[in-house]
């Protein structure tokens, strides 16, 4: 009997919207590895965003090969589940790219209204992503389209729970969903 294919999610949206809060979630709610993809970043681009600096394609290209590997890393380890990360995938040829890179991969993007990704990003302590580069960010969101049906738009202000729920529902209905 083959194994079933280990699911791969990328949890994307601007700062602020709780990528890495749900990314956690969903790494323990379906025994997945969770990664997040600050953590992935050179300490140039780390650097850079600390200074209120925003990336640039050159930047990021590298940055999304890591996540890529992130994402595709079998070690004994891993849970069968999968992976799930953290990553913004703000622009289309992102998500394109992130795709050419890992077979079947799926997308939840958090959406939330700029107000509520004001405060939460003001709230948060000791994070190197500027509050200032928010407005560059919400500049440079594409958001998914219609024939992106491999993203699950889920609104940043839904509790954590009901998050889990419709994502455990869309990518992976069979899975044994601990709380």
């Amino acid at each position: 009997m083959s194994q079933p294919t280990p699911l791969r999610l990328v949890v994307m949206g601007v700062s602020g919207c709780g990528k890495t809060t749900l990314t956690q979630a969903l790494g323990a709610a379906l025994g997945m590895r969770s990664v997040d993809g600050d953590d992935l970043h050179l300490p140039e681009s780390v650097r850079k965003m600390s200074a209120g600096i925003a990336l640039t394609d050159e930047d990021r290209w590298p940055w999304l090969e890591r996540v890529a590997a992130s994402l595709q890393h079998t070690g004994e380890n891993e849970p069968q589940a999968g992976c799930v990360v953290a990553c913004s995938a703000l622009r289309r040829r992102y998500r394109d790219r992130l795709r050419e890179l890992v077979p079947d991969l799926r997308f939840v993007f958090l959406d939330g209204d700029a107000a509520l990704l004001h405060q939460r990003m003001a709230q948060r302590a000791g994070h190197f992503m500027q509050l200032q580069l928010l407005e560059s960010q919400l500049n440079t969101l594409e958001r998914p389209g219609k024939n992106e049906d491999d993203v699950l738009t889920l609104q940043a202000d839904q509790l954590l729970t009901e998050q889990v729920t419709q994502v455990a529902r869309a990518w992976a209905p069979d899975a044994e969903v601990s709380r």
